[in-house]
């Protein structure tokens, strides 16, 4: 599936629907939820959320599926701190998590929450995230695939499986064939990104899509889902395998500091795959 479009526009400039309600009812068709850069809960710690809506697929709405490649690249598996170790009793009743046929893009993001904090508070900053997206926003599941801290720890975000295409809510019409990557911080012009940070990003990106054969260095074609983002719904466009959240959707997210080590990202995660 694909999900694809976006038309700059400023940070914050539109405030996101949230993603699918947790007893919402079942629509045919696509549902659009609008999702940039939100406030997460700003009572406990300001923090910020940098993502972008789900779109609703019902499973019979088909996407064009492309012959399955050969895994001639894979890469080895990360370390992935299971979401057990971050949600504890902030867990809620939601509808199963919905797939894909393959994961062929990651798009990565910044959370827009603070940066000084101890590596041993992520599982709690991440419960923030959680709580605003599924609470003041009422979506069904935090939107993220993984979350990433300044240590290079890597976390499971979005219920499903680390091993499996789960459809996440992080990138407005590109949440289908994607897995979203959240920096756990605010990495805008000027601010230094962690290499611990960025090589743990080139790893699980490497590994994941692996999984499909996919270059991280290569153009992937997606199928924008809703035209809420750069795209009208249904437009076939070619974006990078590693693309930053403002590829596919307006908004200045991931920060100018991490776009800019996007390049050399790609870079590390081929040759993880064993590319030159």
């Amino acid at each position: 599936m694909g999900d694809s479009r976006v038309f700059r526009v400023p940070l914050r400039a539109r405030t996101p629907r949230g993603a699918r309600k947790r007893r919402a009812v079942r629509i045919p068709g696509a549902a659009r939820a609008v999702l940039a850069c939100l406030p997460g809960i700003a009572a406990a710690l300001g923090l910020v959320l940098c993502a972008a809506g789900v779109d609703r697929t019902t499973a019979r709405e088909a996407h064009p599926v492309a012959a399955r490649p050969s895994v001639a690249h894979p890469a080895a598996k990360p370390r992935i701190v299971p979401r057990s170790a971050w949600i504890a009793d902030a867990g809620r009743s939601q509808p199963p998590p919905r797939y894909d046929d393959r994961v062929v893009a990651v798009f990565i993001h910044h959370t827009d929450s603070p940066n000084g904090y101890d590596c041993a508070d992520a599982p709690r900053i991440i419960r923030y995230l959680y709580a605003g997206q599924t609470g003041s926003r009422d979506w069904d599941d935090i939107g993220y695939n993984f979350v990433v801290d300044r240590c290079g720890t890597v976390y499971e975000g979005r219920a499903g499986g680390v091993d499996r295409p789960v459809t996440g809510a992080h990138t407005q019409g590109f949440n289908h064939r994607t897995a979203g990557i959240a920096a756990l911080g605010t990495f805008t012009a000027g601010v230094p990104v962690p290499q611990a940070m960025t090589d743990a990003i080139a790893a699980l990106a490497a590994w994941k899509l692996g999984l499909s054969g996919t270059d991280p260095r290569a153009g992937v074609r997606l199928v924008s889902s809703n035209s809420l983002s750069r795209w009208a719904s249904g437009t076939t466009v070619t974006l990078p395998a590693l693309a930053g959240h403002d590829d596919g959707y307006m908004t200045s997210c991931p920060g100018a500091a991490l776009a800019a080590r996007l390049p050399a990202i790609r870079q590390t995660a081929a040759r993880l795959q064993g590319r030159r």
